[in-house]
């Protein structure tokens, strides 16, 4: 009686501790529902007392403990946020729910493919037998081998590419049961039903078929492991399991195999080496067959199964089989067939006849801390995805079960359903990490790919079914909103890449989204039509707020919205919007809290006519405006002069702007355009001025053999450092997107401004970190400031190139970027806060990531603009980047419909938005492309710091006169035999004469490379400087003296006919050819 009601007393005191706790969340839930009800209706909350999703998750830990999961806790917060007045089970903080439809598990049935079943492959090994099964397979993960072993004999290793490297075939009539590595001796060990099989794969020659038999054994060898101790030089340890329950260590060295004897000697024929001369250590450790015998390092211990339903599983020491002290023993019915050790959930799960797999404890073996029920046949291979925390099980039926080990929840369900009678079993299996792939072994080889390795089909893949307009990202809600042509907004969850929730048809019926734009709060976004309407969306729950109506006497696509972006109000009650449209115009829209109209409050005049008549400056003049509202931007009229012309020029010229960007902090109210035919034109609302910043040489001229196009800007962007970031960037420091806010404000189309460190200049590792910035310190101090650079204008042509002007004009750097093919003309450009990276893509698809942080110091060096990165993430056209600093990955969208991630460190891919699988973020060595991509991305790297330096040459030999005098009077005094015919002297006085320059040894330098004008290859080549001398004595022509003493020999011989001939052959080989050596040492003289 005393027990019960001690155990009752304990479940009252959980009763109530929990009961409190759930009342405390109780609080936390209505406080933050009343900020969320109070941000709605426009009150102003401290920033400290905001309770965001760490904080709430964090309070959460605190009341019911380290096991509430992450993704129900965020689904939580997401509906509290959403819907504050909404009452919400408290359970579902812990994953239930009161219908099944509202479960995340449900929502997630088609993201639980672990292996792509489609993408199988399969490999038959040639040389086998007839009716030869693959009874075991091994992986070496250090040098990247598989070992595969047949039944009837056949050895085989295969490299990475899973290429035959080596084989042999074992003449023994017991069949083979298993095979292992010995890491120490550096061969393969295999067994027999009577005999160990050691080979030495690496010889080479007729020595390949050569192996080392040991025997006789004592029963029948059903298993085999090697235990992989590193301290152990020259010598291994060979775990065998046999059919009367033994498990016998045997140890091999390298003595035993004669492994020390030279080389020469060659071994003819199989050694057989007797058994008992190795030492071996035996213990009976089951009443059964040993099915598997494991060393596991984690635990130093040795494990052995059994069929035994007493004995089934034995963990413990190696030096347990010296002694006969007691083992720690696991019990299941009907004993275990195999077993798998997962380290990370420090579990180990065994399988057998009673089609259940149990998860144990190591330390604890009485009570399985687990079970997974499902399969309807024995098992009979475990193997477990440590990286994933996955477990794969094999029944008999040829049935695969992918288990999550942590949740103890089934993921995938496969078989192989190909094979006749006789290939019905599978005899092995292993899971191959460097790879991620599922190997097994049965009559053939089969691969089962995951699903984070390929894609499923050849398809390209989609995130929506048309052309994408726009992405943006929340960087507030961590969050992902992309636009489609079909007029179809969907949101995504940037982690895992679940979609949230979407909205059909939101400026009505075959209405297409055109721009789109999200505030700095991450609280609203804003979306645009090609009909000119605009509306005002919550992020959170998709809810229509505001809207801007089509016009009565609106045209069809004349008012097509280009872009609409966000403007900082001070009166949090007010919204304004800037927004371009397709005929240039640009205009700020108004919204006021209590209206759910938006308003038109001013247009900007077009100045164009102004400008393109030679006008580089017109000044505004602000007209008066109500107090009480204070806009972004005034609205301006022109001011122009009485004496300018009206001469418009030539109308088919399109003048129009094609895209803005705006520059919005104290000392700075900019608004820069670039036009469809290459004008710049800035308009500055604090001097009241619009001026021409550029404009290309006959932007106006008809021409039509020349593109129309060739001159268009697509895409501009003001780049401004922060005081803040400059002082970071002046002290070596990281900036992320924390501590530094966006200089332009709100998210437009164009994306939110983040950053990535400078490490990555350096092609280092990243490392973000950095607390939250307080409010006081939000906004950048005045532009007049020491710290702050001016701000620069970036532009994306038309031609490919990428252009970096100062706001007077200044062309700073002119950059054609590098990729695998010429000129690409680019979409899209994208620039983190603090204007470190700038990324550009392109109509091909490709992505290129510039270093811009030193560049926009001054002075502005344009060899501190430096490409990093380019990578393909598309076949077709980039539309819209972004990137997420928290993740540091690159969104891109294309035309293709498919929105992709990619890691910005090394430009490797992530995923994209609706495949089947969850994202992994995390830096992986897994290297893999999209299907429709198979360019590898290309690393730009520094230039070496000796290319443009001026170097200096030393000529090696000069003729020297000094030389040459003491030469020719040594060689008059001495007579010499003529030489043969046709044969130089060697004694040649002149190269005797050459030697080393002793006095002017600076006389011939290089001059500097790389010369434009002369080209690239010519221009790289060093033009030396040689002094011509004053004047040129005579040199000796070589071989003038033969011909002088051979003609002198033949003068003095008889005459005769049998003279005429001599003297002619003689002639013909004495006759020396003659070389004239001055034109090569000394240039001519000009006259």
């Amino acid at each position: 009686m005393d027990v019960k009601e001690d155990q009752h007393t304990r479940i009252s005191l959980q009763i109530g501790k929990f009961r409190a706790a759930l009342s405390r969340f109780e609080n936390l839930v209505e406080q933050i529902a009343a900020q969320k009800r109070d941000e709605k209706a426009g009150l102003f909350i401290q920033k400290e007392d905001v309770i965001d999703y760490d904080k709430f998750y964090a309070s959460v830990q605190n009341l019911f403990g380290i096991e509430v999961k992450s993704q129900d806790a965020k689904c939580f917060y997401r509906k509290l946020c959403n819907n504050p007045e909404k009452t919400i089970d408290w359970c579902e903080i812990f994953g239930y729910f009161s219908s099944e439809e509202n479960s995340l598990a449900s929502q997630m049935d088609k993201e639980n493919l672990i292996f792509l079943v489609s993408r199988k492959e399969r490999i038959v090994i040639s040389g086998s037998r007839r009716r030869d099964v693959i009874k075991c397979l091994v992986k070496i993960p250090q040098l990247d081998l598989l070992i595969a072993a047949s039944q009837k004999g056949l050895i085989t290793v295969f490299n990475s590419q899973m290429k035959v490297q080596t084989s042999t075939n074992v003449t023994d009539t017991s069949w083979i049961t298993g095979c292992d590595y010995l890491t120490q001796l550096k061969r393969i060990v295999a067994t027999t039903e009577r005999t160990i099989i050691v080979w030495d794969y690496k010889a080479q020659g007729s020595n390949q078929e050569n192996y080392f038999v040991i025997k006789p054994m004592d029963h029948c060898l059903l298993c085999v492991c090697v235990v992989p101790i590193p301290d152990q030089l020259c010598r291994d340890d060979i775990i065998l399991g046999d059919d009367g329950g033994f498990v016998t260590k045997f140890t091999v060295n390298s003595d035993d195999f004669g492994l020390k004897q030279a080389k020469s000697r060659r071994k003819l024929q199989n050694q057989v080496l007797d058994s008992t001369n190795f030492k071996s250590v035996k213990r009976k450790l089951h009443n059964d067959w040993v099915m598997k015998v494991k060393y596991i390092p984690a635990l130093n211990c040795l494990g052995s199964c059994s069929l035994d339903s007493v004995h089934s599983l034995v963990l413990d020491s190696l030096k347990r089989l010296e002694d006969n002290l007691p083992v720690r023993e696991f019990a299941m019915p009907r004993g275990a067939n195999t077993f798998c050790y997962c380290s990370k959930a420090n579990v180990i799960v065994t399988g057998g006849d009673d089609k259940v797999l149990r998860l144990w404890h190591p330390n604890i073996s009485t009570k399985p801390v687990g079970k997974l029920v499902g399969h309807m046949f024995s098992i009979t291979e475990i193997v477990s995805n440590e990286k994933d925390q996955h477990v794969i099980s094999l029944s008999s039926a040829k049935v695969f079960r992918v288990w999550d080990i942590q949740v103890l929840s089934l993921l995938q369900v496969f078989h192989d359903s190909q094979g006749g009678p006789g290939d019905m079993q599978i005899y092995s299996m292993l899971y191959d990490t460097n790879h991620g792939m599922l190997i097994t072994g049965s009559s053939v080889i089969d691969m089962y790919p995951l699903t984070r390795m390929v894609q499923d089909t050849k398809q390209v893949p989609h995130s929506h079914e048309r052309e994408i307009n726009v992405v943006l990202y929340n960087r507030h809600a961590h969050q992902v909103l992309t636009i489609c042509s079909e007029s179809i907004i969907k949101v995504w969850e940037l982690e895992t890449g679940i979609q949230i929730y979407h909205i059909l048809d939101p400026h009505g019926f075959s209405v297409e989204l055109t721009s789109a734009s999200i505030d700095e709060s991450g609280v609203l976004f804003a979306t645009g039509a090609y009909n000119g309407t605009i509306k005002i969306w919550d992020f959170g729950s998709g809810q229509e707020m505001k809207v801007l109506p089509e016009g009565k006497d609106w045209k069809e696509e004349d008012h097509w919205l280009r872009e609409v972006i966000f403007l900082h109000s001070q009166d949090k009650h007010q919204y304004f919007i800037l927004a371009l449209e397709r005929n240039g115009t640009i205009k700020m829209i108004q919204g006021k809290e209590d209206d759910p109209l938006l308003a038109v409050l001013w247009e900007l005049p077009d100045a164009m006519p102004y400008l393109r008549d030679g006008s580089h400056l017109v000044h505004l003049k602000t007209v008066a405006e109500d107090k009480n509202m204070a806009t972004p931007f005034p609205e301006v009229k022109l001011t122009v002069s009485r004496y300018s012309s009206q001469r418009t020029g030539n109308h088919a010229i399109h003048t129009e702007v094609n895209c803005i960007d705006i520059l919005q902090k104290e000392g700075y109210k900019l608004i820069v355009a670039g036009t469809l035919h290459g004008m710049i034109i800035l308009w500055n609302f604090v001097t009241s001025t619009v001026k021409e910043v550029y404009r290309p040489d006959n932007c106006f001229t008809m021409d039509p053999d020349l593109d129309p196009k060739r001159l268009r800007i697509n895409d501009i962007l003001i780049l401004s450092h922060t005081v803040e970031c400059a002082r970071k960037s002046s002290q070596e420091s990281v900036c992320s997107s924390s501590q530094c806010e966006s200089s332009k404000g709100p998210q437009s189309s164009k994306g939110s401004k983040q950053s990535i460190p400078d490490s990555e200049v350096k092609g280092e590792p990243m490392d973000i970190t950095g607390e939250q910035q307080p409010p006081g310190k939000k906004h950048p101090a005045p532009a007049g400031s020491a710290e702050a650079p001016p701000p620069v204008l970036v532009t994306g042509h038309e031609d490919g190139h990428l252009r970096l002007w100062t706001l007077e004009g200044k062309l700073l750097k002119d950059m054609l970027p590098f990729t695998k093919h010429s000129a690409i003309s680019l979409t899209s450009l994208y620039v983190d806060s603090c204007c470190r990276i700038l990324l550009a893509g392109n109509v091909e698809g490709h992505v290129i990531l510039c270093s811009i942080s030193s560049f926009l110091d001054l002075p502005h060096d344009e060899k501190r603009f430096k490409q990093l990165l380019s990578w393909r993430a598309h076949s077709l056209e980039i539309v819209q980047m972004a990137y997420a600093e928290d993740k540091q990955v690159v969104l891109t969208a294309s035309v293709d419909g498919s929105v992709r991630l990619w890691h910005a460190i090394n430009g490797h891919y992530c995923g994209y938005f609706g495949q089947q699988r969850l994202f992994e973020l995390s830096p992986t060595s897994d290297f893999i492309l999209p299907c429709d991509v198979t360019e590898l991305p290309i690393e730009i790297k520094e230039e070496s710091k000796f290319t443009k330096t001026k170097q200096k040459y030393e000529y090696p030999l000069i003729f020297d006169r000094q030389r040459w005098a003491k030469t020719s009077s040594l060689t008059s005094l001495v007579k010499h035999a003529p030489p043969k015919p046709f044969e130089v002297e060697h004694n040649c006085k002149f190269f005797k004469s050459l030697s080393s320059p002793k006095i002017q040894r600076h006389a011939l330098e290089g001059s500097m490379t790389e010369n434009r004008e002369a080209g690239i290859v010519f221009g790289s080549l060093p033009i030396y400087r040689v002094p011509s001398p004053t004047t040129l004595r005579y040199l000796p022509l070589i071989g003038a003296e033969t011909q002088r003493d051979s003609l002198d020999g033949i003068l003095g011989k008889k005459k005769g006919q049998h003279d005429k001939i001599s003297r002619r052959k003689s002639l013909k080989r004495n006759f020396v050819p003659q070389i004239n050596l001055v034109s090569s040492f000394f240039p001519p003289l000009v006259k």
